[in-house]
C-alpha cells in the first residue's frame, strides 16, 4: 500500500526585528526536543493558519503585500487576512508580545516556502518582516508568553547563523539582512516544494 502524502498546511510566521548597536537584532526561540517538526532548531515565532484566523480584513497589510500573498496559491488557499491574522496571533502566544492595531506596512510580505515531501508536518509557511518599534508587552523577559519555544532572544542578524538553524531559517534570515539594510527585494521568494520538482520562484 502506498503511504497518502502529508498534508500541506498554510501557516505565518513573524521576523520581528529591532536596531541594535551591531545593526539589527531579531527574536528567536529554540522548539523543544521532542516536537515532531524541527526539534531544538531555532526559529521565528509562528505556526499554522487556524479556522478562528479567518477574516477579510488586512490587518497590517499594504495592497501590494496582499496581492503577493495571492499569488501561485491553491483554490482553498486562506485569504491574505488570515494568514497576517496568523501571524500576529502567533506572535502572541509564542512571545507574549502583540502589534496592536497595525496600520498598512507593519507586516511586510517578505518569503514563502512549501516543506519538502518526506517531513513529518509539511507547512506552505509565509514570512512577514515586522519592526517590534510598536510592540505591545514585555520585551526583554517575555513573561506574557505561553510558548512552544523555550530561550526566547533578541539575536544579532550575524550571530543567529551560528544557531542550529532549519535551512529555509538561515535563508529567510539572509533575505531579511538584505532588506533591513536596504537593498532591493525583486519580487517575494517563494521556495516551492508543492510538486515533485523543486522549484524556486519570486511572486
Amino acid at each position: 500500500m502506498t503511504t497518502p502524502p502529508e498534508p500541506i498546511r498554510p501557516a505565518a510566521t513573524i521576523v520581528l526585528w529591532r536596531p541594535a548597536a551591531s545593526g539589527f537584532e531579531v527574536l528567536m526561540g529554540q522548539r523543544g526536543h521532542a516536537a515532531a517538526f524541527m526539534p531544538s532548531k531555532y526559529v521565528f515565532p509562528g505556526g499554522g493558519v487556524d479556522a478562528a484566523d479567518a477574516t477579510d480584513a488586512l490587518p497590517g497589510l499594504t495592497a501590494e503585500c496582499a496581492h503577493r500573498l495571492t499569488m501561485n496559491c491553491p483554490a482553498d488557499a486562506p485569504s491574505p487576512g488570515t494568514l497576517a491574522t496568523a501571524a500576529l496571533r502567533e506572535l502572541t502566544e509564542e512571545t507574549g508580545l502583540a502589534l496592536p492595531d497595525p496600520a498598512p506596512g507593519t507586516l511586510r510580505f517578505m518569503f514563502r516556502a512549501i516543506t519538502p515531501p518526506g517531513r513529518s508536518r509539511r507547512f506552505d509557511a509565509r514570512f512577514f518582516l515586522a519592526s517590534a518599534a510598536n510592540a505591545a508587552g514585555e520585551t526583554e523577559t517575555f513573561s506574557d508568553t505561553l510558548t512552544e519555544l523555550s530561550h526566547l532572544h533578541w539575536i544579532g542578524l550575524s550571530a543567529a547563523r551560528a544557531l542550529d538553524l532549519p535551512f529555509i531559517t538561515e535563508v529567510v534570515l539572509a533575505e531579511a539582512s538584505a532588506i533591513l539594510n536596504g537593498h532591493p527585494q525583486p519580487g517575494v521568494p517563494f521556495f516551492d516544494n508543492s510538486g515533485p520538482i523543486p522549484t524556486f520562484r519570486r511572486l
